[in-house]
Parts: C-alpha cells; sequence; structure tokens
C-alpha cells in the first residue's frame, strides 16, 4: 500500500527561511534544525553568506515539492488500484474504505501545502522588491511585464479553479474539501453506496494527477525565483566588494610629493 512517510510539515520550516532572507529578520524558533537555522541566520555577516543560505533553503523547497508531487503521483495510483477492485464488488470492504479516506484526506493536505508555499515565496517576493529597488529594477528587466508574485497568485489561483471544476463536475463542492472535518463527512457519506464510492474515488484520482502537474510547475516557479535572488545578492555584493576596494585604494594610495618648491620666507 502507499507509503506515507512524506512529513507535510518541514515546508513549515524552509519557507520561514526563505522568508526571513526578504524581509531581513530571523525565522521563528521552531525545534530541531529550524532552530539551528534561526541561529545560523542570526551568525550570517555579508551577502555572500546569504547567497549560500538562500541556495540551500532554495534546494530544500524543491526537494520538498518533489516530494509533493511523488506522494501525489503514488495517490493517484492508489486510486486507480481502488477503482479496479471496486469493479470486482459490489462495494469496498470497511478497511479498504479507510484506506481511500486517508489517502484522499492525505491529497488535501498537499493541496494546502502547495497554496501554503506559493503564497509565502509570493509574499518574499513582495517584500524584497518593497525594500530593495535594485531587485525591483532586476526583476522588471528580466520578466517582461509580469513578476514572480504575480505568477505564483496565477498559479494559486488555477490550481483552486481547477480543483473546484473536478469537484464540481462530480455534483460536488469545494467547500465540501475544504477542511479536514468536512472531507471526512463527505467521504463517509460518499462510502455508503457503489456509486459514491465511484465518484470519490474518480475524483480522488483526476485531483492527484492535476496535483503532479501542478507541483512541477510551482518548482519552476521557485527555481526561477532563487535564480533572480541569487543573482540580485550576488550583484550586491560585487558592489559593496568594489567601492571597499576602492576605499582601499584611496586610503592607501602615496600623497603626492611636496618638496622642491620655494620655501616660504617670512618678512618683516
Amino acid at each position: 500500500m502507499l507509503d506515507h512517510r512524506l512529513s507535510l510539515k518541514k515546508g513549515t520550516v524552509t519557507v520561514a527561511i526563505v522568508t526571513a532572507l526578504a524581509i531581513g529578520t530571523p525565522p521563528p524558533a521552531f525545534a530541531g534544525t529550524a532552530t539551528g537555522a534561526a541561529t545560523e541566520w542570526t551568525q550570517l555577516a555579508n551577502n555572500a553568506q546569504l547567497v549560500d543560505l538562500l541556495k540551500s533553503s532554495g534546494l530544500q523547497v524543491d526537494n520538498q515539492l518533489t516530494q509533493i508531487s511523488q506522494l501525489a503521483e503514488q495517490i493517484q495510483n492508489q486510486m486507480k488500484i481502488y477503482e479496479n477492485m471496486l469493479q470486482n464488488t459490489a462495494q469496498l470492504p470497511e478497511h479498504i474504505w479507510g484506506q481511500v479516506e486517508s489517502d484522499l484526506n492525505k491529497l488535501r493536505s498537499i493541496v494546502d501545502q502547495g497554496q501554503s508555499i506559493s503564497f509565502s515565496m509570493g509574499n518574499a517576493d513582495d517584500v524584497l522588491k518593497q525594500r530593495f529597488q535594485s531587485y525591483a529594477d532586476l526583476q522588471a528587466a528580466a520578466s517582461n511585464g509580469t513578476d514572480l508574485s504575480s505568477n505564483y497568485a496565477g498559479w494559486s489561483e488555477t490550481n483552486r479553479d481547477t480543483i473546484a471544476s473536478t469537484l464540481k463536475a462530480a455534483s460536488l463542492t469545494a467547500d465540501q474539501f475544504d477542511s479536514e472535518e468536512s472531507t471526512m463527512n463527505s467521504l463517509r457519506n460518499m462510502s455508503e453506496s457503489a456509486n459514491g464510492q465511484v465518484k470519490a474515488l474518480q475524483v480522488g484520482h483526476e485531483i492527484a494527477a492535476q496535483q503532479v502537474a501542478q507541483m512541477q510547475k510551482l518548482r519552476g516557479l521557485v527555481s526561477q525565483q532563487m535564480t533572480m535572488t541569487g543573482t540580485w545578492l550576488q550583484s550586491e555584493q560585487t558592489d559593496k566588494d568594489l567601492a571597499q576596494t576602492r576605499r582601499e585604494e584611496f586610503f592607501s594610495s602615496t600623497a603626492p610629493s611636496t618638496s622642491g618648491g620655494e620655501k616660504m620666507k617670512v618678512e618683516w
């Protein structure tokens, strides 16, 4: 059966770190590795170190999205297995339906996690643009009229609309799968008939397939953001290094000689 080892809370820490890079404050102190990340942030001395942390955080977000996508794909395959099982019986037995409920509830959590990452990364981009004109100028030059935060908002809206359309086609509403409690209540009602079970499995299969594709698109946005922010930080550090070099050259240069001229004499 399906392996559910993925921790869906993992991204909370990573997104907090990436957002902290944007707003210039330490991320909240979480347990375990997050505490270490908060400590590491307070020890950062320059933009070069910010670049290193940014790359590390970007990799963590990318890995998390990869895991989420893999889990969605596993759920998609599992829904197909359940559908095949249902073809050979009037109704799935209670213990099997319990597994269906668990898988579909995890699918709902996957959707929530993707939306959370999209919101946090879009917010980080907004704050960077507000605080640093050089970052806003860089993104404006590279984006051809659209910015990352708008792309994140567009991704989020498309994802919600796609899911809502899938549910509507099955005579269901987004509210029925808006929370864990409402999801479980809806699934219990659907389990009472074979037709309800078929409908739930079909919806689960389609939404899982959608999330596989959507997480891939979200990974592309995160990668684009990490590249742009890293380029900006490196540019900022280069400008600072150049200014420092010029200062050092100015103060270490030899003063022009004042010898050889006629000495001033005091006339009485």
